[in-house]
């Protein structure tokens, strides 16, 4: 044998201590004009992002890409020449700063994010939370998956936030120690959002939809007090399945009380799947470690075609405002930004092709204390269109459900006024008629 002496690799313990580091070591591997990009909500590296805003003075031309941002210490004017953000999509803390213009709105389908970022955006710098590492070297990007992947595959160096009260997650998920520069170690508790109570009218759209669910079928639902009442409606359902972008609350009811068990599912039978999840810490403490949830990136959950493989897909999404011909606003007023599309166009495509494929648009029948009708003759002037004519399906308010795909125009108009709220229904069909569609 060689007297040659044999070169071992540092174990994954020795990897990872040497690159633990403070947030402010971290945030000093960032120069000016640097793309950086952080994941959604939960996934911000909270510390790393808070280290470099404190040093924001020092840099120029810097951009950070991001979809609903947590931290607003450079959402600012001041900060615009120093850091400038690129919003994917607006969260209540970036919402000011787009449209002020402190900050600039990338529109986007939500599944393309990945690919607009591997083609379109350089990625210099990558932070995101992770759980700690196993044994093997892998972290996991537990909450945030979605692009998280893509970015750390582009940059240049990637900065993790170790947490604790990560959970550890299945599914295409994983970083591993040699994908990693810096490691910041965090015991602060991930960020919550809490369940409000259901109000009556979420609970009337919640009804009606659940109403036109089969069992069987494989779900998509969104955010808040809808679907919220949907999962709470559909309870008493047998042998759903769930292949969603955001995994939530609600649908922790469902697995646990077995309407969901993923069994009639095309694709990753027995698996719920999706791509981010938001919610309480129950909801954390249930995927951690569980082999029944995975976490995919975005251009796998939300590509069209996949959602479609699954048979009697349900997608449930909310919008702001419907006109007759039944176009769907759901991320602006009028020309101002509220929001984006998210994935809202990316399930309802994917329904559309799924065989027994159902989506429904949901929203309450008026808005600003009853004052407007979310059913409009025509959409604001410079509204976003977020849901096309020709791909809605049903629009659902406390009122009912309006069948739209398939229907002609004069049709689609009877269905949405008599859903749409009493005290506007006459001057909905007086507008009807004026502009010839009934």
């Amino acid at each position: 044998m060689s007297s040659t002496a044999v070169k071992f690799m540092p174990s994954y313990e020795d990897q990872y201590q040497q690159k633990l580091c403070t947030p402010a070591e971290a945030a000093a591997i960032v120069n000016s004009g640097d793309h950086l990009c952080f994941p959604i909500c939960a996934g911000e590296p909270t510390l790393f992002v808070q280290a470099l805003a404190d040093r924001k003075s020092e840099l120029k031309g810097v951009v950070v890409n991001q979809q609903h941002h947590l931290n607003p210490a450079y959402l600012n004017p001041e900060s615009i020449e120093h850091i400038r953000v690129n919003s994917w999509f607006t969260s209540h803390v970036s919402r000011k700063a787009v449209q002020s213009g402190w900050a600039d709105f990338v529109p986007n389908y939500f599944h393309e994010v990945p690919k607009l970022l591997r083609e379109y955006w350089p990625i210099d710098v990558a932070g995101t939370v992770v759980s700690p590492m196993d044994e093997h070297g892998y972290f996991t990007c537990s909450l945030s998956v979605a692009y998280t992947m893509e970015a750390i595959k582009k940059a240049r160096k990637v900065v993790v936030q170790v947490n604790p009260n990560a959970p550890r997650t299945h599914g295409n998920c994983h970083i591993h120690i040699s994908q990693v520069d810096c490691i910041i170690e965090c015991n602060d508790p991930i960020i919550e959002l809490k369940i409000p109570p259901i109000t009556a009218v979420e609970e009337a759209i919640g009804n009606h939809i659940a109403e036109l669910i089969e069992d069987g079928s494989t779900l998509q639902l969104g955010i808040g007090g809808i679907p919220n009442a949907v999962c709470k409606a559909l309870i008493g359902k047998k042998d759903l399945g769930i292949h969603t972008e955001m995994i939530t609350d609600g649908m922790v009811d469902l697995m646990l009380s077995g309407a969901v068990n993923n069994s009639r599912k095309s694709t990753h039978r027995g698996k719920t799947i999706g791509t981010f999840a938001l919610g309480t810490k129950r909801l954390y403490d249930f995927m951690n470690e569980n082999p029944m949830i995975e976490m995919h990136p975005v251009d796998y959950t939300n590509d069209p075609y996949n959602i479609g493989k699954n048979e009697k897909v349900v997608s449930i999404n909310a919008t702001i405002e419907v006109d007759l011909l039944g176009q769907c606003c759901s991320e602006s007023l009028g020309h101002v930004q509220w929001s984006g599309t998210g994935g809202q166009a990316d399930f309802v495509r994917g329904a559309n092709i799924s065989s027994g494929g159902r989506s429904f648009i949901t929203t309450a029948s008026t808005a600003k204390n009853g004052t407007v009708s979310s059913i409009v003759p025509t959409l604001k002037p410079g509204a976003a269109v977020t849901t096309g004519k020709n791909d809605v399906d049903y629009v659902v308010t406390e009122f009912g459900v309006a069948k739209l795909r398939g229907q002609t125009a004069r049709q689609r108009a009877m269905n949405l006024i008599n859903i749409a709220h009493p005290d506007f229904r006459e001057e909905l069909l007086a507008e009807a008629r004026r502009m010839n569609r009934i």
